[in-house]
């Protein structure tokens, strides 16, 4: 923690006192830098798992037809990954120290 001194003048004795403050903000640039990455790749990982549905065929919905797209490698194994590794840089800029 950093601490400031302040030089404040007492009117009724006419000498200077030192009060001492103490800055009680636990994050710091680091933390913050550190906490947006996190937010980009949690949400890179949310775009990545976007797409059409089971049932949609260029942009219309057909029950007749099955789109296998749903089970591709970056919607079931990339975006979630992303996701997680944005997780745990969360947790680490939060409990990272200055």
């Amino acid at each position: 923690m950093s601490k400031k001194t302040n030089k404040l003048a007492a009117s009724e004795f006419g000498k200077e006192t030192e009060v001492v403050q103490e800055n009680t903000f636990y994050f710091g640039q680091q933390n913050f830098k550190w906490m947006l990455i996190g937010l980009a790749f949690i949400v890179v990982g949310f775009l990545l798992m976007m797409g059409p549905d089971a049932n949609t065929v260029d942009g219309k919905f057909d029950p007749n037809v099955w789109n296998d797209d749903i089970f591709s490698i970056r919607r079931i194994r990339i975006a979630p990954l992303f996701i997680v590794i944005g997780f745990v840089i969360e947790v680490y800029a939060i409990l990272k120290r200055k």
